[in-house]
């Protein structure tokens, strides 16, 4: 019976209706693989992306997170090990609210992971 409860429960969560992305900025942090580097999917979770969301405020639309788990050609490594995103309102008022916490969330890297990050900021157009 817990296992109909269960199935019944996603059905109704797949019906929410989702925020219109088109037009938002999107900020995707993309870390690379490479042998030798790690990242705590955890933390990551549970740490570092709800405390940038908490800077950015009511610019914040959503934010996603991703753990990679292959390439998209066979045989050939990961291209990156996760990508955290946020979906904004303003660009302006995204940088704004990153500029003073820079420090603070460049000196949390050491908690998750040994990887420089690669960041691309871009529209939302569809």
């Amino acid at each position: 019976m817990s296992i109909l409860l269960l199935t019944a429960s996603f059905a109704v969560r797949g019906q929410e209706k989702q925020p219109d992305e088109k037009g938002l900025t999107k900020v995707s942090i993309m870390y690379p693989f490479a042998e030798g580097k790690t990242f705590n999917m955890e933390y990551y979770k549970a740490k570092h992306m709800p405390m940038v969301a908490g800077f950015l405020g009511s610019n914040l639309v959503k934010y996603t997170i991703e753990k990679g788990v292959a390439s998209g050609i066979p045989n050939q490594p990961l291209p990156y090990m996760a990508i955290g995103t946020f979906y904004v309102k303003s660009l302006s008022d995204y940088q704004a609210a990153i500029g003073p916490n820079r420090d603070a969330i460049r000196a949390d890297f050491a908690n998750y992971t040994n990887i420089t990050p690669v960041i691309l900021i871009s529209e939302v157009v569809r």
